[in-house]
């Protein structure tokens, strides 16, 4: 289905995740600094009734206090790890509501979207036109609290950033970062929140696709941000088969780029079938050898770009259309 050549018994294809039984996926240095001490004054007899006591305690007190003025303003950004920023720099509403933020390490700076929460349905709703698969069903109700998502995949340039190197094959600092497991979003996870002394990590599935949809402002689009793939998807037909910058294509309804293709994304969850129950933040089961994979990529037709398309993995696998994006709890 997505153009690849792949064994008789292979399960799906290593690249793309395309299955072949539609259930898979195809401290800083220590500050040496010395307080230096006020400059020594000889005693002197005064007479009993002076006031130069007094104007010695004002002027140790103006040099305390010029001193302290000195130390806020050179350490005004707070404690860092070398070469990496722990400063955000929150995008706000003068009530100082709920916003996005931006994030920097090693001066790559990435945004993160806030998603209010909200309670949504997950799974192969009306729009999908007949292309769902089987383990979209059934639908569910899901309800979510306010969190964070990535406004873009990782980029190359923010993975080298933090990790120092770079696996992908197709390159370009401003494409997603690519051919990485599950298991190496958790490495760069770990080195991200040790740099940032934030609390990032994958979104849940659910999370993914409540963000694709379009949160509370969906407008109920098969596709993320458009009934049209085109306009927000980079898949097969248009891509070269090849990843290709990062918010190229429409955002969404929330201003979020490629949750429909140009790689699929990796999720926090473990792989587990839908039932009918309506949940509240749910996280997936806990036991279980694989994960959830969501979005299609580039090498995929465009029907495994809808927003609630799902394949899974080992977490293993680094297969070539496999990438990453971030999220954080409010």
């Amino acid at each position: 289905m997505c153009g690849h050549t792949v064994s008789d018994k292979a399960r799906a294809c290593p690249k793309c995740f395309t299955p072949i039984n539609h259930n898979t996926l195809p401290t800083p240095p220590p500050n040496t600094n010395t307080r230096s001490s006020s400059p020594q004054r000889e005693f002197i007899d005064e007479p009993k009734h002076s006031n130069k006591g007094w104007l010695i305690a004002i002027e140790a007190l103006l040099i305390v206090g010029i001193g302290v003025f000195v130390y806020l303003l050179v350490n005004k950004d707070g404690d860092k790890t070398p070469n990496y920023s722990r400063n955000e720099s929150t995008v706000q509403s003068d009530d100082g509501s709920f916003a996005s933020k931006i994030f920097s390490a090693n001066g790559v700076d990435f945004k993160m979207i806030a998603v209010e929460g909200g309670t949504f349905t997950m799974g192969a709703t009306a729009e999908q036109d007949g292309e769902a698969e089987s383990n979209e069903k059934p639908t569910h109700q899901v309800t979510l609290n306010d969190y964070y998502i990535g406004e873009t995949e990782v980029t190359q340039a923010l993975w080298k950033a933090v990790m120092g190197s770079n696996p992908s094959k197709e390159l370009g600092d401003n494409n997603p970062i690519e051919s990485i497991s599950w298991n190496d979003c958790q490495e760069f996870i770990q080195r991200l929140n040790h740099a940032t002394g934030m609390w990032f990590r994958l979104p849940t599935e659910a999370e993914w696709e409540f963000a694709a949809r379009g949160g509370n402002q969906s407008h109920g689009y098969k596709y993320s941000g458009s009934n049209n793939a085109n306009d927000v998807a980079w898949h097969k037909d248009n891509s070269g088969e090849t990843t290709q910058p990062v918010a190229t294509k429409q955002a969404n309804e929330l201003g979020i780029y490629d949750m429909s293709g140009n790689i699929r994304e990796w999720c926090e969850d473990r792989w587990s079938e839908y039932t009918s129950d309506p949940q509240t933040n749910p996280k997936g089961p806990t036991t279980g050898k694989r994960r959830e994979g969501r979005g299609g990529c580039m090498i995929s037709d465009s029907r495994y770009c809808r927003v609630s398309e799902r394949k899974n993995s080992i977490p293993a696998n680094n297969g070539y259309a496999l990438g990453m994006r971030l999220a954080m709890s409010k």
